[in-house]
């Protein structure tokens, strides 16, 4: 199989070996925008793909085994392009990818930006608020836009994230004859409702935050304000610390168990694009306000999971790091989350009562790791002088689950420190 990226400008743009790879092939499968730039001297039988495409990739392909196929993507198939699926699917082996330069490259080179510079957000198939964890002042975002109404979201967004003053530009049909560049226009004087232009457009965004917005910051510890909180919040000191020993890295899946406001999966997320995060949170409410806040931070890939812990843990995909935040006295949550993680994996427990506080002490017996207490305390008037008013001190265990055989059972008749009696269950809540 080859895969063949193609530009706006049609087969005019293509490689002599494109031209050959297309014209040589028995079966063309491409979008039909692209099928209908090819010229009639590719006699290949043209096929568009089915949706949704990827369950539908193993049997199409079986059905033209032996038969040379040639496969169109837009611009650099490996560029958020269909050259991901076929590779995944079929083993990089067996696909030869022909590239074009993608829109991101026509577009820094219409604008003189540096590529390495910028920032790529797209939101084609995806939420146009993934833009919002992109959004610091004075940086360059291009945006790879879903459709025509792709530009009109991304200046909503902006204006409502308090990046309003943010010069927008819209460059469509990149590489074409028809090429076109609108703007540069700011959000807030981008009418709401502006005429739709071609579909096939991309965003570019020079982000200037308006005057009195909130600052969040590229690393973790936001201030509490950029949460919905009804008080379940891990606060911003200490949330910082939790990211610290969580370690975040590329790829990787947290639980964040007792999600309160979500702000530890939401941080987990924002360190990178390819992290992920499931969030178990048993009062509705809270779940929702959970959804809102991953929505306005710009990560809403995370799943949210209403439920009770541990009963609602069952069935998630394995976490590579999992942090509990509330129900720690809750029987059988601690075990199920320490089998839960592979070797390697870490956990991370917060706690301000006494109970879970023992519990904590136990498991850090018997698994080891680090047990820490963390307190902030804050400068306050008193009277016409100043003091620190200490906030309520937080125990934390850390610990990676290590290589080997399991600990040995605790002594006949004594308590599990990985399973609590259900007497005091919930008290930490």
């Amino acid at each position: 199989m080859t895969v063949v990226g193609i530009g706006a400008d049609g087969w005019a743009g293509l490689t002599a070996p494109a031209r050959a790879a297309l014209g040589g092939a028995e079966v063309v499968i491409g979008g039909p925008r692209q099928l209908a730039l090819l010229p009639g001297e590719c006699a290949g039988e043209r096929m568009a793909w089915p949706s949704p495409l990827r369950p539908a990739v193993p049997g199409l392909l079986a059905a033209h085994t032996g038969r040379r196929i040639a496969v169109l993507a837009s611009g650099d198939p490996m560029f958020y392009g269909i050259g991901r699926a076929l590779t995944e699917i079929l083993g990089a082996g067996a696909v030869h990818v022909l590239p074009h330069p993608s829109s991101v490259s026509h577009a820094c080179a219409r604008l003189g930006w540096p590529q390495e510079d910028v920032e790529v957000v797209t939101v084609v198939g995806r939420p146009v608020a993934r833009v919002a964890a992109a959004l610091h002042h004075g940086r360059r975002l291009l945006v790879l836009s879903a459709d025509a109404t792709t530009p009109d979201a991304v200046a909503a967004l902006l204006r409502d994230r308090g990046f309003g003053p943010s010069r927008i530009r819209v460059l469509e049909r990149l590489g074409a004859r028809e090429e076109r560049i609108t703007g540069p226009v700011t959000a807030d004087d981008r009418p709401s409702g502006t005429a739709p232009g071609d579909p096939l457009n991309i965003v570019a965004v020079e982000c200037e935050a308006a005057p009195g917005a909130l600052r969040l910051g590229a690393v973790p510890g936001l201030p509490d304000d950029a949460y919905e909180h009804d008080g379940q919040l891990t606060k911003r000191h200490v949330r910082a610390a939790t990211l610290g020993v969580l370690a975040p890295a590329p790829g990787e899946l947290l639980w964040d168990v007792g999600g309160g406001s979500g702000s530890i999966a939401v941080e987990w997320a924002r360190t990178h694009p390819a992290c992920r995060a499931v969030v178990v949170e048993r009062d509705p409410a809270r779940a929702a306000r959970i959804s809102r806040n991953t929505d306005r931070l710009g990560v809403p890939g995370i799943r949210v999971v209403t439920g009770a812990a541990p009963a609602a843990l069952t069935g998630l995909p394995r976490p590579d790091a999992v942090f509990i935040g509330g129900g720690l006295t809750a029987p059988g949550l601690l075990a199920a989350c320490w089998e839960a993680l592979p070797v390697g994996g870490r956990l991370v427990a917060n706690t301000v009562t006494l109970e879970s506080e023992a519990l904590l002490a136990d498991a850090y017996r018997r698994h080891g790791g680090e047990l820490v207490r963390l307190a902030v305390a804050h400068a306050v008037p008193v009277g016409g002088f100043t003091g620190w008013r200490q906030t309520m001190p937080v125990t934390q265990w850390s610990v990676r689950k290590p290589e080997g055989p399991a600990p040995a059972p605790a002594a006949p008749g004594s308590a599990d420190p990985l399973d609590p009696p259900a007497a005091t269950a919930g008290a930490d809540r």
